[in-house]
């Protein structure tokens, strides 16, 4: 497969600008490998493709709000920070993107806030928009972390073309969030609302979570035509042992088990034992999953609609077959589905 491959016409009006109104009211395109058939169905449907003992592998991560603007010294131009992720907390060292990126240099300051309470010092270069920032702040780690929090934006994605509202700190976020580290959502899961979720528990699905703390570098569009020489940017990802337990059990049960996202699918197949079972796992992980691929623990799927080119295109594609995929992708563009991160969702059995 060639990067050729995953190219498509996408209409701009099939991006979503904002969420649904209800979670679980978005439209959801259900696929069935086998029958190999597209049904159209809202999202609060999910629950009738569910049964007792089956699994949902949810991505507990949380985002925080990683935007940031300030005022570069001296000239008092406005610097886009876009925080990635913390490199050393006693020394407040963070990776960052700054943005428009030729005007800032090693040893320039930054401040931010009305009162400029919170300075930072460019201490290094590392990609052409990559920076190493050294935050200054008076105050504990406590309170310096409250203070990015207090300036931070919702990292809403770049093609949204609108200001940030308050209902995004909201709506880009799972309701089932807890471990914080992601600067873009793991959007699958934001269809779930709290009645949803209750609904699947009564009916007796399990729910395994595990932790991929997403990088921007999902939205990284892939530039080379030999999809094997595509680097992925590493990703921090947490498997706890309890979580490997309600998949294996599953799996041994040969129940349905479901990734809820690219980023539960990546993480999962990150941690594959030679017994095909889940197991636990702490560190980082790059995998880049492209056709083809046999996939280990999942045996389907809750995605979003992907934009072109993407990794995250390559991976459904994989897992759904190809030409499935395609025949899918053409539909929902000719259904009107709505795309990307606040889009609808897709069910692949």
């Amino acid at each position: 497969m060639k990067l050729s491959h995953f190219n498509f016409n996408l209409p701009k009006e099939l991006l979503a600008e904002f969420p649904a109104e209800n979670r679980d009211e978005s439209r959801l395109m259900v696929i069935d490998r086998q029958k190999n058939t597209i049904e159209h169905k809202m999202f609060k449907d999910v629950i009738n493709y569910f049964d007792d003992g089956d699994v949902l592998i949810l991505n507990n991560t949380k985002v925080f709000p990683a935007r940031l603007y300030g005022n570069k010294e001296k000239t008092g131009a406005r610097i886009e920070v876009f925080l990635l992720r913390e490199l050393n907390s006693e020394q407040r060292l963070w990776d960052v993107l700054v943005d428009p990126a030729r005007k800032i240099r090693i040893g320039n300051k930054l401040y931010f806030g009305d009162d400029d309470s919170l300075v930072a010092e460019v201490i290094d270069n590392t990609t052409s928009r990559g920076r190493t920032l050294r935050f200054l702040y008076d105050g504990s780690y406590e309170e310096f972390r409250n203070k990015l929090t207090e300036l931070g934006e919702t990292p809403i994605p770049k093609y949204i073309n609108r200001d940030v509202t308050p209902e995004d700190a909201e709506r880009y976020q799972t309701i089932y969030a807890k471990e914080e580290g992601a600067v873009a959502a793991p959007t699958a899961g934001l269809h779930f609302s709290k009645h949803l979720l209750k609904k699947l528990e009564i009916k007796g699905v399990n729910f395994a979570e595990v932790t991929l703390h997403v990088g921007l570098g999902t939205f990284n569009p892939v530039e080379v035509e030999d999809l094997s020489k595509h680097k992925m940017d590493s990703e921090e990802l947490i498997i706890r042992q309890e979580a490997c337990d309600v998949v294996n059990e599953a799996k041994a049960k040969k129940k349905r088990i479901c990734a809820v996202g690219t980023t539960s699918m990546r993480a999962i197949e990150s941690s594959v034992s030679s017994a095909n079972t889940l197991n636990p796992y702490e560190g980082w992980t790059n995998k880049f999953i492209f056709p083809p691929h046999d996939f280990s623990i999942a045996n389907c799927m809750i995605t979003n609609f992907h934009t072109p080119k993407s990794t995250l295109l390559m991976m459904i594609s994989a897992f759904c077959g190809h030409d499935l995929m395609k025949k899918a992708y053409e539909e929902a563009i000719k259904e009107g589905y709505k795309f990307y991160s606040y889009g609808d969702a897709m069910l692949i059995l």
